[in-house]
């Protein structure tokens, strides 16, 4: 998943809202190069450790984390739509590391976090998804609870007010100063860079 329509005020992860847009063919941006070069500078090589992309959408991301990067990756969604999208990139049929990311149809926010594969993961990874959570510090919490000791956390977001348009709504898509300064307090290190209306930031514990 990775924005909704524009003016919708209503910031959610929830199924409900996704699922018909992905059922109904609604895509998003796509991963480009600039960013694929922000991650290889911020997050280096994966060596096989544990990734979790939130929010993955149609898979790109993970894929990208998986096969480029060289992370052992799931994608999770809330969508199950979303999700069987991008199972159909795995091309390979064999069970292995080649055969593309690991993918579960779960809602972040709500959903046991026990369920998922593994208790720690070394990347946890959020493009254009943080600004629909409804109550950032739960989500926060929750991220802080599965990132191991050393990982990475790294957030994709837009940043409200840069989109060049007459369109307030449009001009109010993103996170606040507010918005942003909660989500780089309490880690040891924080690092940004900006990208067009994006912001990516690469927070550590």
């Amino acid at each position: 998943m990775s924005t909704a329509a524009p003016g919708r005020d209503d910031r959610s992860l929830s199924a409900a809202y996704w699922e018909p847009l992905w059922a109904g063919g609604r895509r998003y941006r796509e991963v480009c190069t600039g960013e694929k070069q922000l991650m290889g500078k911020h997050l280096g090589p994966g060596r096989g450790r544990l990734a979790l992309d939130i929010g993955s959408g149609d898979g790109a991301l993970a894929r990208h984390l998986h096969h480029e990067l060289g992370y052992r990756t799931t994608g999770i969604d809330c969508s199950p739509s979303a999700v069987a999208l991008a199972a159909t990139h795995d091309t390979n049929p064999e069970p292995g590391p080649d055969r593309g990311p690991a993918w579960h149809c779960l809602d972040f926010t709500t959903d046991d976090l026990t369920t998922l594969a593994h208790p720690a993961y070394a990347l946890i990874t959020c493009r254009l998804v943080y600004r629909w959570i409804d109550d950032k510090p739960a989500f926060l919490d929750r991220i802080r609870r599965i990132l191991a000791p050393g990982g990475v956390f790294w957030v994709i977001t837009e940043i409200a007010g840069r989109r060049t348009t007459t369109n307030p709504a449009l001009k109010k898509l993103g996170i606040s100063p507010l918005d942003a300064e909660l989500l780089t307090t309490g880690w040891s290190c924080a690092r940004t860079a900006d990208l067009d209306v994006l912001r990516c930031y690469a927070l550590r514990p």
